[in-house]
């Protein structure tokens, strides 16, 4: 049979031929240097379109378990849907996740659908987030740095019981109109109240009914000896609400400390070595009452400037005076406090009292 020529043929001809005739090599090949045979090669190759390998038999196997692979997955997406939901929108996206210790951006597919709002991880068949969009409060655009540093635009949700949700996705302003437009076709409203609580979820698990932050930042705290553990300086979030001042200790996921806005006393800041490896570190010394006592908590971060003066306006609008006479270190464990304090009342870290004071209550 002679091997016949076809000078108009195209690559697409080819391609259609080869797809659908199917392509057989059959070769041996041996390299030889010098007359001596030293490789031999046993090539056996098919090339055809997927349906005419399986009308000879071909990758029958294989095909079967591929297709069994994209029905349990198929059955796996769809299995995330409530029956008789449908979906209105679908994105790429993220979601903020913090659970305990651990903090991350989970990545996904939004899914809008007629009631609620989910991310859906196909390749593990795991709803990552989820909630019915009844429960939608405030939907609100942020902007915040990523964790390449870079600002981006995120979609917070504030939802029932205070809980904040963070979302990234291909298209906020896309994303948030949906859910805005099916809540109005849901006769649900959203609320318009400008000054939001904090978009913070450390601060939505502490918040009580009601309680508004007015100031946060990350700050380092002096936490109190426990047991056979000496004090140590801590990381955390240090915030003041309308009702208190409060240090979160994410390691523990707990509020050690907590101190209602009108038991504040006084406060003082300095700076001080904080160990042998922390020195000349700014520290803001904060006096608050505990039952009749004067009590003592000490902060150091970066932002104590602004601190000073959140303090200030809260204690001097009831009339009390910060710190801002002469100061002096405490004999017994260093700290420092105005001179008065220490002759008239004592150290409230240490409960070192002075001669003066000590000869006043013999004598008395």
């Amino acid at each position: 049979m002679e091997p016949q020529r076809n000078t108009n043929a195209t690559l697409v001809d080819l391609l259609d031929r080869v797809l659908d005739k199917g392509l057989v090599i059959h070769a041996d090949l041996i390299v030889s240097v010098a007359g001596i045979p030293l490789i031999g090669v046993n090539l056996r190759a098919a090339l055809a379109g997927m349906e005419t390998m399986l009308k000879y038999g071909i990758m029958q196997a294989w095909d079967e378990r591929i297709r069994a692979w994209e029905r349990n997955y198929r059955s796996k997406k769809e299995s995330s849907l409530i029956q008789g939901e449908e979906i209105i929108l679908r994105m790429l996206g993220s979601y903020y996740s913090s659970k305990g210790i651990y903090t991350a951006w989970r990545y996904g597919h939004f899914y809008l659908t007629t009631d609620r709002l989910l991310l859906y991880h196909g390749d593990f068949g795991e709803v990552l987030f989820e909630t019915p969009l009844e429960k939608i409060k405030v939907l609100v655009i942020r902007k915040a740095k990523h964790f390449t540093e870079k600002e981006r635009e995120e979609l917070c949700l504030l939802l029932e019981g205070n809980k904040v949700a963070r979302l990234s996705a291909l298209d906020v302003n896309q994303l948030k109109e949906a859910i805005e437009k099916r809540m109005k076709e849901l006769g649900l409203a959203l609320e318009q109240d400008p000054a939001l609580p904090a978009f913070e979820e450390r601060a939505a698990e502490f918040l009580a009914e009601g309680e508004r932050v007015i100031c946060s930042g990350k700050m380092w705290y002096l936490m109190d000896s426990e047991g056979i553990t000496d004090s140590a300086w801590s990381p955390g979030y240090l915030y003041l609400t309308d009702k208190r001042l409060c240090w979160w200790y994410d390691f523990e996921q707990r509020l050690p400390l907590e101190i209602p806005t009108g038991d504040l006393l006084t406060f003082a800041r300095e700076t001080r070595d904080l160990s042998p490896g922390l020195k000349k570190k700014k520290v803001l010394d904060v006096i608050y009452a505990v039952n009749g006592t004067r009590r003592l908590a000490s902060f150091s971060g970066d932002a104590l400037e602004e601190w000073d003066q959140i303090l200030k306006s809260i204690i001097t609008g009831r009339g009390v005076s910060p710190i801002d006479e002469e100061t002096e270190t405490c004999p017994q464990c260093g700290r420092t406090a105005s001179i008065k304090e220490l002759l008239e009342q004592g150290c409230p870290r240490c409960g070192w009292v002075s001669p003066k004071m000590e000869k006043a209550v013999v004598s008395g």
